[in-house]
């Protein structure tokens, strides 16, 4: 067998008037992501992860925010097209660990349902799925609520 590990990192900026979509799910917020298409900056780190672990470029290339095609477009299909990509190429999830830094909303509820709606999409066992949140404790522009950052690594193998 042969492993191969990808990091992904994304970021989007708080503002009032926008949605706050994090792990394909719609979270009630005073204030949501700010992006070309949904925001989830979630999906869009384990987007990047998977593509580096297969050296398939990233997001950007991809999906690029100039494009019409992906404006406001629902990141669960990004994420499902990373993933044709990622298996086209012969490669299949091992696991996903993603953190989130965000100072508010507590996302500790949310979890579950971010877990078994990336497990859905990925089309693997929710086992393989592990989301985490963190605040900064007030530090950096996360504390300071003008953003969330995610940070996520997945182990992806080739398949005989």
């Amino acid at each position: 067998m042969s492993y191969r590990t990808g990091l992904g990192y994304d970021v989007h900026q708080l503002a009032e008037g926008e949605t706050l979509w994090l792990g394909g799910i719609l979270i009630p917020h005073d204030k949501g992501l700010v992006a070309h298409s949904d925001g989830d900056v979630l999906l869009h780190a384990i987007c990047d992860a998977l593509l580096g672990a297969a050296k398939l470029r990233d997001i950007g290339f991809h999906f690029p925010d100039t494009s019409a095609e992906f404006k406001n477009i629902d990141s669960k299909i990004l994420l499902a097209e990373t993933y044709r990509l990622v298996t086209e190429k012969g490669f299949r999830l091992v696991n996903l660990d993603a953190t989130i830094s965000a100072q508010r909303p507590k996302l500790k509820d949310y979890i579950p349902r971010m877990e078994e709606t990336i497990a859905r999409v990925l089309k693997v066992d929710a086992e393989a799925i592990n989301i985490k949140a963190t605040t900064t404790e007030k530090l950096g522009f996360e504390g300071r609520e003008e953003g969330i950052s995610v940070q996520a690594v997945v182990l992806i193998e080739k398949i005989d």
